[in-house]
């Protein structure tokens, strides 16, 4: 089968079989892609070859379908396998693969794509075929955010991560592969080799980033009631730089969370810290008073409608013209003053 799952794919990472011709990953974090793909290079091509890995332009490959092939059947200078790398591909290299799967090998070819739908050619050619491992690179969420985010730091020299550090990281990285590596990286030199990483130093590493920091602040503090607070920490994340957009959705995850606390409180008869311990991700630690405090003053009903207000925000922010910063300030500044109305 073509199609690694998530079972089977770290074993292929760290050494795909002589089987395989070809290796098409794809999706929509680049990221990730690239993260898997070098390692696929790493795993093939002996490390003291400086050419064991030749990277071919798209261009090329597609006017000169048999290039792929070639370049694959060289042996390398050690007498181990060649790695064949093109990015960006598109289904104008479906001749090429074709040739590649039915080449002697023994290199492996890597084709690395952006999003490809079901139909594209390169899926129909390669998700069939035997010797093709077909590997789909899609944004991370949650629990399996949380595990990648745990290897990476494993593969970086960190010793352990406490369970609170990994909710908080999932919770803050997972946009940009690239951007969650590097910020994994400044925190294992943090950590130091076989160190810990606990919630105390993942809070510390990201603060240098701080618009994130800045705007759990005010989204807390927006549910609590509490306007100055708020509003002081919406002029630290904008000066950090977030931006309307980003500040409307983030409030509209918080809302959409709390909304589902206060499902399990009203319906459930769950007490406010047990529901916000029943999140998953869970609430941050330094967090849960604040949630907790916000979880006695919404109901279901009136989060639902606050859902729908910041959905509006959002529309209004990309469509009308207006500045997005002002737009989302008073999204987030109208929350405040509906909980300072019901303390």
């Amino acid at each position: 089968m073509a199609k690694l799952d998530a079972r089977r794919l770290p074993g292929f990472l760290l050494g795909p079989g002589p089987d395989w011709r070809v290796a098409l990953l794809f999706g929509d974090d680049a990221g990730l892609v690239r993260e898997r793909a070098e390692a696929l290079l790493r795993a093939v091509a002996a490390p003291d070859d400086p050419f064991g890995i030749v990277e071919i332009p798209r261009e090329a490959a597609a006017k000169d379908p048999g290039l792929l092939t070639a370049e694959a059947a060289t042996p390398s200078l050690t007498g181990g396998r060649r790695a064949v790398r093109v990015r960006d591909a598109t289904d104008g290299l479906a001749a090429a693969a074709k040739e590649a799967l039915a080449g002697k090998g023994p290199g492996l070819v890597v084709l690395e794509a952006g999003e490809l739908p079901a139909r594209s050619r390169l899926r129909a050619l390669l998700e069939p075929a035997e010797a093709a491992a077909v590997i789909a690179c899609y944004r991370e969420r949650g629990a399996e955010l949380a595990a990648s985010i745990g290897r990476v730091l494993r593969e970086l020299g960190v010793g352990a991560v406490e369970p609170a550090a990994l909710d908080w990281l999932a919770g803050r990285l997972g946009e940009d592969r690239m951007l969650l590596r590097r910020e994994l990286e400044k925190l294992a030199l943090l950590a130091g080799e076989g160190g810990t990483v606990t919630a105390e130093l993942a809070l510390a590493a990201m603060a240098e980033g701080g618009a994130a920091l800045d705007l759990d602040e005010a989204l807390m503090a927006a549910t609590g009631g509490d306007l100055a607070t708020a509003d002081r920490a919406l002029d630290a994340a904008f000066a950090e730089g977030a931006t309307g957009v980003g500040v409307v959705r983030a409030a509209l995850r918080h809302v959409q969370r709390l909304h589902l606390a206060a499902l399990a409180v009203a319906l459930e008869g769950a007490a406010p810290a047990a529901a916000a311990a029943g999140l998953r991700p869970p609430v941050f630690f330094r967090h849960r008073p604040a949630f907790e405090r916000a979880l006695r003053l919404w109901r279901p009903d009136q989060l639902a409608a606050a859902g729908e207000a910041l959905l509006e925000a959002e529309r209004r922010a990309k469509s009308t013209g207006m500045p997005d910063a002002a737009i989302a300030r008073g999204a987030v500044l109208a929350l405040a003053r509906q909980a300072a109305a019901r303390r």
